[in-house]
């Protein structure tokens, strides 16, 4: 199968690390991955912000850069929900049916990553080692818009030397939630310290979960404690080989488009 990998503006700019994960993951399962140059962002961030009109031009970026593409890949929960509920939405509201039309029928062909591998090529063991004590976040967007139930665990329960700890309140908002976290700092803040104090109550030594947006706010805040808790997305970990150095000491190979 002939993937195209969504990489998302975030994990671009601040972890391509992901990215490469991802890619060569699927790489290792045999598929195809292509990376279509015009790719930009999902237009998320402006629809949540209230810049709906604006978004416009985005999402016809986003269906324009990835038409024809057999299925579409993104190890993001939240821009996945995005494409599936914001992006018709959005055109559909700017008067734009047939820009409504295709983003339907791109979302139908757009997956978050766990949810492809369980749910589209049927598999949980994807080969990976890991030897660390990990615990997994559920993130809101991935939970409660995608719905992608327990793929991520059951990918976690089949990696080798991988020890699965459960999160207490696993299902709480880790406080991110994009801008909301810089508009009302004070509320995030209080999420955040929640989630970090049952993170470190699990004794893992690696948080992990699907979207880096989640990652990135609960890593920036186990690092300011100095506990010794990592975030690793599930990406990297998949990625992980016991023949390779794993992903999260950037090691994956770099993928061309």
């Amino acid at each position: 199968m002939k993937v195209a990998l969504f990489a998302t503006c975030l994990v671009d700019t601040m972890t391509p690390s992901v990215a490469h994960a991802t890619a060569a993951l699927l790489q290792r399962l045999g598929q195809e991955v292509v990376v279509p140059p015009a790719q930009a962002c999902c237009g998320q961030m402006h629809v949540n912000t209230g810049y709906r009109r604006e978004a416009v031009s985005i999402v016809a970026n986003h269906v324009r850069a990835f038409e024809g593409a057999e299925v579409i890949v993104a190890p993001s929960g939240s821009c996945v929900a995005s494409i599936h509920h914001q992006q018709a939405a959005v055109a559909r509201r700017a008067g734009d049916e047939a820009l409504a039309q295709a983003a339907e029928e791109l979302a139908g062909r757009t997956h978050e990553l766990s949810q492809f591998l369980v749910d589209v090529l049927g598999v949980t063991d994807v080969g990976a080692y890991y030897p660390h004590r990990v615990t997994y976040h559920p993130t809101c967007h991935s939970l409660r818009l995608l719905r992608v139930g327990d793929a991520p665990l059951q990918l976690l329960r089949a990696v080798r030397g991988l020890e699965l700890v459960e999160l207490p309140g696993a299902e709480q908002c880790c406080g991110f939630g994009g801008t909301f976290a810089v508009k009302n700092a004070d509320t995030s803040t209080a999420m955040l310290t929640d989630k970090m104090a049952n993170v470190l109550g699990t004794h893992a030594e690696v948080c992990t979960a699907g979207d880096a947006s989640c990652l990135m706010h609960i890593g920036g805040g186990l690092s300011r404690l100095r506990a010794g808790t990592r975030t690793v997305h599930l990406a990297e970990i998949l990625a992980s080989t016991e023949e390779a150095v794993t992903p999260d000491q950037k090691a994956i190979p770099a993928v061309t488009a």
